[in-house]
């Protein structure tokens, strides 16, 4: 008994000695956690970085996309290729998962705000990445500061709500639409009562530069034997004659942003060059035609809280371009494509091209100029809120590029393998018509389930026969009926922000 009490006590001492120990050890004072505050300079969503005078956001959103008889971003199967050519064994459907991130900082200076913004998009996308991989994009990564901007941000030559137009779609034709970021040093002056003006130097690879083609280099065997070449990275299509870069394009705009709407004017200054008439001649300087400008105008405004519904917006916008065919076939889909349209299906085919412009002969005693391309274009989109949950968009478009007689005759000889095409060819003259409509349900905040269908008309000018072996289609040659082309697809996505 008297060793349990023995056992006892030394165990209590123990425990005594213990706990002054640790008392000993403790601060007089515990130190005041800093805790995150909330920062309400700059909306909602920003906190203050701990310790800083920085506020930061950061969110994304999770998007599950299935498209259906069309590309992974609900693009028509218009750029030829295994899916293009009405096979029975193409993708009846695409899928891909994408998560969104972005972060937004910001500090206030006596110069102005000094903001900081990246928007990554990591993907997986079925039949491009293996079983666990997936890609990195970075659509934005600009810095902001005293009305300058630099880095990869939205063209100061669209308006305000590019990316606010109401559809699923990247297959969409509506002018420059390039809604991944270009690469830019701009600077903006606000005027007051939501007037301002920017002024910028953008690189015009990969989104401006359509392509020039050198008529002295064929990209095709005779018009009667194969259908010409197409390319997998953007410009690098056999025939492509436009290497380098020589200077960033020029643009500038003026704006008008209230609360009934806006207002926005852009213009664009392009170079278009080429190389040598005959490159292939090593050693040699053949002589190349003199390099020009083209242009690019827009005009576009948005209606919005129209009388047809609380929500409700009309968006317009139309855009010309001489030499500066991106600016209206412009956009994120074309990065395999490079500017051309193709479908073969059936007996049918249907093909045209998007270029800054085309040149021939084969020395500089008689070669051409460069004969540059006209292209326009008009879209527009109308959203209609039934209510909170529910809400439903129609839009359509129109674009359209020419050569002219001389740049026709030159294109038609290059794609005829250097040789005269014979008469009645037609005209490389080529449009594109769309229109489509999308619906889409917010069940709860920052959810959204949306379907859409499009259809899309590819016009062409060209007439007769064309004895082709279609890349993907088949190993025969046979003559086909070049007529225009309907296509149609749609796609459904699941959309979670946060």
């Amino acid at each position: 008994m008297k060793m349990v009490k023995s056992l006892m006590l030394g165990t209590a001492a123990g425990f005594v000695a213990l706990t002054g120990a640790q008392a000993a050890d403790l601060p007089v004072k515990a130190k005041a956690v800093e805790y995150v505050k909330i920062c309400s300079l700059y909306g909602a969503g920003f906190y203050y970085i701990p310790g800083t005078d920085t506020c930061i956001r950061i969110g994304g959103a999770l998007r599950i996309d299935t498209s259906i008889h069309g590309g992974i971003y609900d693009t028509p199967y218009w750029q030829g290729g295994n899916n293009g050519a009405g096979q029975f064994n193409k993708d009846y459907f695409q899928t891909r998962s994408r998560l969104n991130m972005f972060l937004d900082t910001r500090t206030a200076t006596e110069y102005g705000v000094l903001r900081t913004y990246a928007n990554l998009q990591f993907d997986f996308t079925r039949g491009r990445e293996n079983i666990a991989g997936g890609f990195v994009e970075v659509d934005y990564a600009f810095i902001q500061f005293a009305g300058f901007t630099f880095g990869k941000a939205v063209s100061q030559f669209d308006p305000q709500w590019a990316l606010a137009k109401p559809y699923i779609t990247s297959g969409f034709l509506a002018g420059s639409n390039n809604a991944t970021g270009i690469n830019q040093l701009a600077y903006t002056a606000s005027f007051g009562n939501g007037v301002s003006a920017t002024i910028s130097v953008e690189d015009a690879q990969p989104y401006r530069t359509a392509g020039v083609i050198n008529a002295n280099q064929p990209f095709a065997l005779p018009f009667t034997t194969t259908l010409p070449n197409y390319g997998t990275v953007a410009n690098t299509f056999t025939g492509n004659a436009s290497g380098g870069d020589h200077v960033p394009d020029i643009v500038g705009n003026i704006r008008v942003d209230q609360a009934w709407g806006s207002l926005h004017f852009g213009a664009a200054a392009h170079e278009v060059h080429g190389t040598y008439y005959n490159p292939t001649v090593v050693g040699s300087d053949s002589g190349k035609p003199s390099s020009t400008w083209g242009y690019a105008v827009t005009g576009a405004f948005e209606l919005k809280n129209l009388p047809t519904g609380v929500g409700d917006s009309l968006k317009v916008e139309a855009t010309f371009a001489n030499g500066a065919a991106k600016y209206v076939f412009g956009g994120t889909y074309d990065s395999i494509g490079a500017g051309r349209f193709a479908v073969a299906n059936g007996n049918g085919l249907t093909f045209g091209y998007v270029l800054d412009g085309v040149y021939g002969g084969t020395s500089s005693a008689n070669g051409t100029g460069i004969s540059k391309s006209t292209a326009w274009d008009v879209s527009a989109y109308y959203e209609h809120y039934w209510n909170p949950a529910w809400r439903t968009s129609v839009f359509g478009s129109y674009s359209q590029i020419d050569y002219g007689s001389g740049g026709n005759t030159l294109l038609l000889t290059a794609i005829n393998g250097g040789i005269a095409p014979p008469p009645g060819v037609g005209s490389t003259k080529f449009a594109v018509a769309q229109i489509g409509t999308r619906t889409a349900w917010t069940p709860v905040q920052n959810l959204t389930l949306s379907a859409e269908f499009i259809y899309t008309r590819l016009d062409q000018n060209l007439t007769g026969t064309f004895g082709a072996v279609v890349p993907g289609y088949g190993a025969a040659a046979f003559p086909f009926t070049l007529k225009d082309a309907s296509l149609y697809n749609g796609s459904v996505q699941i959309l979670r922000s946060f």
